[in-house]
């Protein structure tokens, strides 16, 4: 019987430490998320613009996040950060892969 308490207790327990977890993973955004996103967005386009591949749509993607934070939609700032940052991180990636892929284009 007390086996039955027991394992019914871990099985509620579980299910109650499920649930929590699941309402953190969905918390809403918050000014210091957007920052983050928006910092790190940032670095990664300011790297672009170093390699001189900067993306008009990573620009375009920063705007729409600082716009959405000042209308106080953290979680489409975060979202539209998060997505300025992989458009710099692929710019950056093909600035890289560019260097010398021209190589294989030349006639020799």
């Amino acid at each position: 019987m007390k086996r039955a308490i027991c394992s019914t207790m871990i099985r509620t327990l579980s299910v109650t430490l499920g649930l929590l977890a699941a309402t953190v993973a969905h918390a809403a955004s918050t000014q210091a998320d957007f920052d983050a996103a928006f910092a790190a967005a940032q670095s990664a386009d300011k790297e672009a613009r170093a390699l001189k591949n900067q993306w008009t749509t990573t620009e375009q993607a920063l705007a729409d996040a600082k716009k959405a934070a000042a209308a106080g939609d953290f979680d489409s700032a975060v979202s539209q950060a998060k997505q300025a940052e992989a458009l710099a991180k692929a710019s950056i990636a093909q600035a890289k892969e560019q260097e010398t892929a021209w190589k294989a284009a030349v006639i020799h």
